[in-house]
């Protein structure tokens, strides 16, 4: 592997209206020894068209790679770590917007501690009425923070590849379409690894109403089993098992209105 390169690994699929704003968000980057693979998870709008073209136009910084038919995030991200040559890998999405000193940030971050094993940053919701509010992280995540939340934010996220080969990189399953990522932290706590949440938004989110929609109960339910092998792997207390449950039936039962609704006054709130 290359020292100090950054792999960059993207799954894209029907994102054409966002995917240029995305691109040119690492092509911005004050932070230059990167190579971006892209996967093409069977789009239908002109995604793969627009991946080309960065292609062909920045030989040796775009690769580009296509799935043989649609299979989801973690399929897709696998995909790509199949191709990664650097020391470090990156995460980004085809409709957001990563700060021009994100991963010049991120690297020293890592150099300056080499304890920790990944560091990821916040997230600013944005949308086209401009920025929103900040999402929060706990700054020292540990094999306990998953007990209460998400450890880190997905998109954000930069660790080292020898991370992803110790954790078997995403699992591929029905249950993770909507949170590989979750199911991911708890393995990368299992293996013993260190992750940090650097204090300051990094990372444009664009808010995605499409998303809130797709958090079905089938999902939740999902995403509850995922919780419970995790807390099994990672030998948390019995009790501590009620929580996520109660959290599946409540959220079960709020329409995704409400929740569009609660996210809207978030981002007046934030404004203020």
């Amino acid at each position: 592997m290359k020292k100090d390169l950054i792999s960059i690994i993207m799954a894209v699929y029907n994102c054409a209206p966002t995917l240029r704003e995305s691109i040119d968000s690492i092509l911005n980057q004050t932070y230059t020894n990167w190579e971006f693979i892209i996967c093409d998870d069977c789009s239908t709008d002109n995604t793969l068209e627009i991946v080309r073209e960065y292609e062909a136009k920045y030989p040796g910084k775009f690769k580009v790679i296509q799935n043989e038919v649609n299979s989801k995030l973690s399929f897709s991200l696998n995909h790509c770590l199949k191709y990664a040559q650097g020391e470090f890998i990156a995460r980004m999405d085809g409709d957001d917007i990563s700060v021009p000193d994100r991963f010049e940030k991120q690297v020293r971050y890592l150099r300056e501690h080499p304890d920790v094993d990944l560091v990821s940053s916040l997230v600013q919701r944005f949308s086209d009425e401009g920025l929103a509010d900040i999402l929060s992280k706990p700054e020292f995540p540990d094999k306990f923070t998953q007990r209460n939340e998400v450890a880190f934010n997905h998109a954000t996220v930069m660790t080292y590849k020898h991370v992803y080969d110790k954790c078997g990189g995403y699992r591929v399953s029905k249950m993770t379409v909507r949170s590989q990522d979750y199911d991911l932290w708890f393995r990368f706590f299992h293996n013993g690894f260190k992750g940090v949440n650097m204090q300051e938004p990094l990372y444009l989110m664009r808010e995605d109403i499409n998303a809130i929609k797709r958090r079905t109960i089938k999902v939740r339910y999902h995403i509850l089993c995922i919780t419970i092998h995790g807390f099994k792997l990672l030998h948390y207390p019995l009790h501590w098992y009620i929580k996520p449950v109660f959290v599946f039936i409540i959220k079960s039962m709020v329409p995704s209105f409400a929740v569009l609704a609660y996210r809207k006054h978030q981002a007046k709130k934030a404004k203020k």
